[in-house]
């Protein structure tokens, strides 16, 4: 079956801007729907089409989306230089550790402020949160928020210089392991076998770090969509990667979609009231 061509931007008018601040910074979070909250933090290079479907998805699913405005514009479909400017921009902002193993973004504290606001404004029994590529590795970190239930790590790609590399502290990795078995939780996780940013050590080190508690997702190469990409994807990713969002392919029967699935249930059985 022929793929859709690459969609446009998307105006996001059906979620509600909010300039939220948290630890003395503001941010614009993009919020939907009804129900216990879900933070969503886009991938490279910033809030695309796709990852507001994804949004969406969650939204139907019966959840709150709070979608943070981290980098890039905001629903736009840039071309892959300006893709390239936002990278490369994240790479040397104080907020993010692109090359840092065994420390975590200083973002991630104010995500963690985000998570306490949506679940004081939301309820229910937590919040859960999916990080993707730049951003991947965040959910875990957000973990020593006590309120963020259900992390996802969809391709976590820092620290981009060492491919079994960890972007968060040793001694915030140890009290998140100790969460994790305490409170009988899980993390959930997925990767394209041959994604170049997000490797295989990795996966390894996070199972290392966190034993069966991190639950890990391969997908075969030829799951991953092909055709309708934006010109990053097609030009600077050019490796399957994004597994919900960009190569993903919405159709019965693809593993991608029985990936978006699985973290939508997963989001159920952790923040269902």
């Amino acid at each position: 079956m022929p793929h859709a061509s690459r969609s446009p931007d998307d105006p996001l008018d059906d979620f509600t801007p909010r300039r939220i601040t948290l630890e003395e910074t503001t941010k614009v979070v993009h919020v939907a729907g009804a129900g216990p909250a879900v933070i969503v933090m886009t991938e490279m290079p910033g809030i695309s089409p796709e990852v507001a479907r994804f949004s969406r998805w969650v939204r139907d699913a019966g959840f709150t989306v709070y979608m943070p405005s981290l980098f890039g514009r905001d629903g736009a479909v840039p071309d892959a230089e300006e893709g390239k400017a936002v990278f490369q921009r994240a790479c040397v902002s104080a907020e993010f550790h692109a090359f840092a193993m065994n420390r975590s973004s200083p973002v991630t504290q104010w995500l963690r402020a985000l998570a306490r606001q949506a679940h004081a404004e939301c309820g229910g029994p937590g919040v859960g949160a999916i990080g993707m590529c730049f951003t991947g590795n965040f959910a875990l970190s957000m973990m020593l928020e006590q309120a963020v239930l259900a992390p996802v790590l969809s391709q976590p790609t820092l620290p981009l210089d060492d491919p079994a590399g960890l972007e968060i502290a040793p001694e915030e990795l140890v009290a998140v392991r100790e969460r994790l078995e305490q409170e009988d939780l899980t993390v959930m996780a997925y990767r394209f076998e041959g994604d170049r940013f997000c490797r295989a050590q990795r996966f390894a080190a996070y199972r290392q770090a966190l034993g069966e508690r991190f639950i890990a997702r391969v997908l075969p190469d030829d799951a991953a969509r092909r055709e309708g990409l934006s010109p990053f994807f097609e030009q600077v990713v050019a490796s399957p990667h994004s597994v919900v969002t960009a190569h993903l392919i919405d159709e019965a029967g693809q593993p991608t979609r029985a990936a978006r699935d699985e973290i939508l249930a997963f989001f159920r059985q952790r923040l269902a009231c």
